[in-house]
């Protein structure tokens, strides 16, 4: 019998909001499938796990990137999964999947993810099945409460296999035949280590089970036989062969047993988790395989992702705004980007410079304290020369230092907005070291490598003045050279000899000159002379900005190292970029005349009121004699080559909210809202993706039209809950 959705709201067929917005629930079968992967994020410090509406996904701990449990897969058409649930009708040998991969019944599948925890729900052979997934905010450990209840009015045996894809490393073909299990039958546990594993990841990965284990196997090959994942032969034997995983193509399937009387019930919890030893491994299952713990636990975890989101709630006349400010940001941006660096189209592990630092300019709202430690952290990957590490891994000490110019200002953004939000003017003394390493050479434009830290320690007040030094580094325009790319790492072409300039991060650097020679007045009184130095650059640069980049109507975006100009009228593609007339704006640069006509031209080049688009520039790249770098890799319309760049689309909300227009700026919020993408069924089978999250992406060419790119795994989503409070 089919369940009705109709209290659901922004119900579009597929799945629809509860009544508070702060849960997401999905109807799916083996004829009605999502438009792509639709996929969820739990995670705590160091422990996380990525689930779809099939429950495909991964598993990692502590870098999603290089230390992945279980194999990721980006193939939103098939979605393999990695970690299954299979039952059998010991009866009928009926065999199916608790996810809708890979073995779907022909019933449904009812998906809802919420926050901190997701919920599968299906119904077979008389039996419901719920299973609560989750992920405790202080173990290691993935747990999931399978709840069976048998509505017929006879006995039923079900067999369970518990079926996992390990990895332990980087990805599968690293580890495949190094990793080797141990089953320790008075613990109920199996654990695994990676014999080739380097000691920064030398865990165990243990799986275990409320109910007992009766076999196991550790051998793909004899788990699936010759019926492949949707059918494999080891569900249909009596026991599995008990074999390691050594020297094979390594799997971990648990199998157990269960009888159900008549109308009984009964709650069966698997679980995936690591320890540092075999002896920690088998503790921490042993927690988990108490009921009343697990659930204790599942409390805990609800109320931690609840405390924080409710911490700030809105309510305004549009629901669709009030359902993402009222959760799904703060989730998404904390759970993806600060925690787990990982969604379903992007798995990287890595900190970004100027990426993990915007995503805590929304969380000040919730908890300052974000902000504050991730400036901290990030102070410390400058190096003494002032410039930054683009990315880096944290657990591994290495990261790319590059020529990119406008990662090191971010730092002094977020301490200046920071400061402004929260009056705490103390960081400006906090002490952090710096890093070392060999400078570029001329000619190399990027090297990664392990840099080590300093023994010299100066206050982030001195890293900041580090940071503005080395972005005061003008070309001929008198404006700052652009690298390897400013913001727009797809730039990557422009400034490579070192004469590029880019009008984008003129303005970034005036407002970065204005707000910091405030903050010197206001605490560094010995400094007012670097003040009035900051000053002086900044009405310079706002001079040659309204000067040298006015292109009549609109401001240019960049000068390249050949004289080429990107972002002007006369040119065939890249006529006008947004960035430039948004920030012009938002940086107070502008003149008043040239910032309200700057953005006149965006709204009339750039806003797609029929598709719901805001472009970042146009027209697309394609077959000019512009030669931007990477960007130009993309099909027109895709990414940064002339579709929506979410993050740059709010920015330009921002921009019509300074310049006084409120209803156009709610007008542009609510139209790049995922929500409002997502309201029927045929709008949700344009935009393909969630609805619950903020995309990277919109696509803006033809055939791929109002499409969103990946999800989850973007800056935009701090920015646009910024901007809507």
């Amino acid at each position: 019998k089919r369940e009705k959705l109709t209290e659901l709201k922004y119900l579009n067929d597929y799945g629809g909001f509860s009544q508070d917005g702060k849960e997401y629930t999905i109807r799916v079968n083996k004829d009605e499938k999502l438009p792509t992967v639709w996929s969820h994020i739990l995670t705590n410090k160091q422990f996380g796990t990525l689930v779809t509406e099939g429950m495909g996904g991964y598993t990692w701990y502590k870098n999603s990137r290089l230390n992945r449990l279980t194999a990721w897969r980006n193939l939103p058409v098939q979605d393999v999964p990695s970690e299954i649930i299979y039952l059998q009708n010991e009866e009928s040998k009926k065999v199916w999947s608790m996810g809708l991969n890979p073995c779907p019944d022909d019933n449904d599948y009812y998906i809802t993810y919420g926050l901190g925890y997701a919920k599968y729900r299906h119904q077979s052979d008389e039996i419901s099945q719920n299973l609560e997934m989750y992920i405790p905010m202080e173990d290691n450990i993935k747990v999931q409460t399978l709840k069976l209840e048998n509505n017929g009015l006879k006995k039923k045996k079900l067999k369970l296999v518990y079926y996992i894809k390990p990895v332990l490393e980087e990805d599968e073909l690293k580890s495949n035949g190094y990793c080797t299990l141990e089953f320790i039958p008075n613990s109920n546990v199996i654990c695994m280590k990676n014999t080739a594993q380097e000691e920064t990841f030398s865990q165990y990965l243990f799986v275990s089970s409320g109910e007992k284990i009766t076999s196991y196997t550790g051998s793909k090959q004899n788990f699936v036989g010759n019926g492949g994942l949707a059918n494999p032969d080891g569900i249909r034997q009596i026991k599995l062969d008990n074999s390691n995983s050594l020297w094979q193509n390594g799997i971990i399937a648990i199998q157990c047993e269960v009888e159900l009387e008549a109308l009984e019930s009964k709650e069966i919890v698997f679980t995936l988790g690591v320890g540092k030893t075999v002896l920690e491994c088998q503790d921490i299952a042993y927690k988990y395989c108490n009921l009343s713990k697990v659930k204790e636990e599942y409390e805990k975890t609800k109320n931690y992702w609840r405390g924080i989101t409710d911490n700030l709630q809105v309510s305004t006349p549009l629901e669709s705004t009030n359902i993402l400010l009222n959760s799904w940001l703060i989730y998404q941006t904390i759970t993806s980007r600060l925690l787990g660096r990982t969604g379903y189209y992007q798995s990287g592990g890595a900190y970004g410079f100027r990426d993990q630092l915007q995503d805590t300019i929304a969380l000040k709202y919730v908890d300052p304290e974000f902000t504050k430690q991730q400036i901290i952290k990030h102070s410390a990957h400058q190096f003494i020369e002032g410039d930054v590490e683009h990315w880096w891994h944290e657990e591994t000490i290495r990261g790319i230092r590059t020529r990119f110019t406008d990662d090191r200002l971010w730092l002094v953004y977020l301490v200046e907005d920071y400061i402004s939000f929260t009056g705490d003017k103390q960081i400006l003394d906090i002490q952090t070291p710096y890093l070392t390493g060999a400078i570029l050479e001329t000619g190399v434009d990027e090297k990664y490598d392990r840099y080590e830290q300093t023994e010299l320690t100066e206050s982030i007040y001195e890293h900041c003045k580090k940071a503005i030094k080395r972005a005061c580094n003008f070309g001929e325009n008198g404006l700052p050279k652009i690298g390897i790319g400013d913001w727009n790492d797809g730039f990557s072409n422009i400034g490579t000899e070192g004469k590029g300039e880019s009008v984008w991060l003129g303005f970034f650097l005036y407002i970065i000159l204005k707000e910091f020679s405030k903050l010197i007045k206001q605490c560094k009184q010995e400094e007012i002379e670097t003040s009035n130095w900051y000053e002086n650059i900044a009405e310079k640069l706002k001079e040659n900005l309204n000067e040298n980049a006015w292109d009549g109507k609109w401001y240019k975006r960049a000068f390249a190292d050949n004289g080429d100009i990107y972002g002007s009228m006369e040119n065939e593609e890249c006529k006008i970029d947004s960035i430039a007339q948004s920030w012009s704006v938002i940086s107070g640069a502008g003149d008043i005349e040239k910032k309200e006509s700057a953005m006149k031209s965006l709204e009339n080049h750039l806003v797609d009121n029929e598709n719901g688009l805001i472009k970042l520039l146009d027209p697309a790249f394609d077959k000019s004699k512009l030669e931007p770098g990477y960007i130009k890799s993309y099909i027109p319309g895709v990414r940064e080559n002339g579709g929506q760049y979410t993050h740059a689309a709010v920015w330009s909300i921002i921009a019509e909210a300074i310049l006084g227009d409120g209803n156009k700026a709610v007008e542009w919020y609510k139209m790049i809202n995922p929500i409002e993408h997502s309201r029927t069924k045929k709008e949700a089978n344009r935009y393909k993706v969630e609805p619950y999250v903020m995309p990277a992406d919109i696509y803006g060419n033809q055939n791929l039209l109002g499409q969103g790119g990946w999800t989850w795994y973007t800056g935009s989503s701090s920015w646009y809950y910024l901007v809507g409070i």
